[in-house]
């Protein structure tokens, strides 16, 4: 099964108690793959979602939480959409339901974002905001440098208030416009991780980190194997050129030299072939690439300076003469 239809086959199938979550749960799924129509001078209500579960789980909730009827009905696929979508139709009450869920305000117009008692809910409601968005109209790619979890909003109020669930919960999700439709992405690994946690994928998150894993082992194994190729050959010179120079920086400055220097330069000299991203996540705590090259670049300007005082070579005097044009 993709991962996309595992997540939300595992969601669909979550048992939540807390009358609030699901609340917003239900109003999330309604105003994200819903929508108000006009019949016969009625407000009906329409949900279209991917999966029979799905359905289900949404028809219950509104029968249990708002006590109201809904049916679901069968579209077969065609044309690109491929396989079965299910609509949950709620005609009987369908304003009463509109007006519990905030897809209407208390003058009757409709709500363009989320309820304001959702938007300012607990974190386990902001949990629940996340968990209906993806159930709607979510997706996840397999891990890699393109992963991401995004979710399809009807409109940029929706969005916002989606990335300020996301806030709430410790996340950077981040809104932007494709072709006219509004989305929510989120493409940290680590950030992924934790919101399939916290929807309550667990199962999925074990299969995800898995192949994350998968792929992370088979990148580095690819590097090693192509490490012949030229502009590897010269990553690592450059690598090893710049750890002879951060060495001989630590030699000119003894004991002169600032801590925090002083580890970056020594993460360096220790990992000569690594990268300064590699270098990064190595520290404790962790760095960006940016910040550990700042801290390299001011420790060999130091000493630099240092030797120009003392009048004694200087740190690129320990780099062979092949590797300095590196």
């Amino acid at each position: 099964m993709a991962l996309t239809a595992s997540v939300k086959d595992e969601l669909s199938r979550l048992e939540i108690r807390r009358s609030s979550e699901r609340k917003a749960e239900v109003s999330t799924m309604l105003r994200f793959c819903g929508g108000l129509h006009i019949i016969s001078g009625r407000i009906v209500i329409e949900a279209e979602v991917d999966l029979a579960s799905t359905a289900r789980r949404l028809r219950a909730a509104i029968a249990e939480v708002y006590g109201h009827t809904s049916e679901i009905i069968v579209v077969s696929g065609g044309g690109l959409r491929r396989g079965n979508r299910y609509v949950v139709r709620v005609v009987r009450d369908g304003e009463s339901l509109a007006r519990q869920t905030g897809l209407l305000d208390g003058r009757g117009r409709p709500v363009r974002g989320l309820p304001s008692v959702i938007v300012n809910g607990s974190t386990a409601d902001a949990e629940a905001v996340w968990r209906g968005a993806f159930l709607s109209h979510g997706s996840l790619t397999e891990p890699g440098r393109s992963s991401a979890l995004e979710i399809t909003c009807p409109g940029p109020e929706s969005a916002l208030a989606l990335v300020g669930a996301a806030r709430r919960l410790g996340l950077v999700a981040k809104a932007r416009e494709v072709r006219g439709v509004d989305r929510v992405v989120i493409r940290d690994g680590e950030a992924i991780a934790q919101l399939l946690t916290r929807m309550g994928a667990h199962d999925a998150l074990m299969v995800w980190e898995e192949r994350r894993m998968r792929k992370e082992v088979r990148a580095t194994a690819n590097r090693l194997a192509n490490f012949d190729d030229a502009n590897l050959r010269r990553s690592a010179q450059a690598a090893v050129a710049a750890g002879a120079r951060v060495d001989r920086a630590l030699e000119i400055l003894g004991e002169e030299v600032p801590e925090h220097l002083k580890y970056a330069g020594a993460l360096r000299v220790a990992h000569k072939q690594a990268s300064l991203d590699e270098l990064g996540r190595m520290a404790e705590p962790p760095m960006t690439k940016d910040a550990i090259a700042g801290r390299i670049r001011r420790l060999l300007a130091m000493a630099d300076k240092r030797a120009s005082e003392l009048g004694i070579p200087g740190t690129e005097a320990s780099v062979p003469l092949d590797m300095l044009e590196h």
